[in-house]
Formats: structure tokens, C-alpha cells, sequence
């Protein structure tokens, strides 16, 4: 896919990768920020960047440039939107506690 111009002729190249490092945009991932200025645990939909370092869209806010190396994925993207809460990040329980369809 990629931007046409206005005769519907393709005006860009198409985006060379659809996974940055095993994630995919859409995937709902849990980032324990270990140092810097994001220390915290971030639970939320991943943005992907070709360099590694992603946005997450959480229940509060978006989180920008948290970097791959601490993010661990709770679920694959499929087309559903979903709900999620601040203890399930916090929780040491299983990955998928927390998550709640959108209907």
C-alpha cells in the first residue's frame, strides 16, 4: 500500500518491512522500562518505527521511543480493538489478564 496522487497513480514506494523486530503495529505489548526517562511498565498497543524504537498507545497516554529490547508481547494484532487497565501491566500474573474485547 501507499499514498496515490490524484490521478490514482502510486506517489510513494510501498513500506519495505511489516515486522520491526518480531512486532507488528497493532500488537498489544508490555514494556518494562528498566532506565531513562520512561521508567516505568507501559501496557499498550505498539506503533512500529524501522528503527526500533516504538509508540504505545495506553489507556492514559502515548508513550514515544520506547525501545524493542524491553517490550514482551501479550498478544497478537487480529483486527479486534481492545481495552486494557493499568493493574493488568502491573500484574505478575499471566500475560493476557487485563484484556477485554471492545464489541
Amino acid at each position: 500500500m501507499c499514498r496515490p496522487d490524484r490521478f490514482g497513480f502510486p506517489r510513494t514506494s510501498a513500506k519495505s518491512k511489516k515486522r520491526v523486530m518480531g512486532f507488528q503495529t497493532g500488537d498489544i505489548v508490555k514494556a518494562i522500562v528498566l532506565k531513562g526517562k520512561k521508567l516505568e511498565t507501559h501496557l499498550g498497543r505498539v506503533a512500529i518505527r524501522s528503527s526500533g524504537n516504538y509508540n504505545k498507545k495506553t489507556s492514559l497516554q502515548t508513550v514515544q521511543g520506547v525501545n524493542a529490547k524491553y517490550c514482551e508481547r501479550v498478544h497478537l494484532t487480529d483486527g479486534y480493538e481492545y481495552s486494557f487497565s493499568k493493574e493488568a501491566a502491573i500484574s505478575p500474573w499471566p500475560k493476557d489478564q487485563g484484556l477485554h474485547a471492545v464489541t
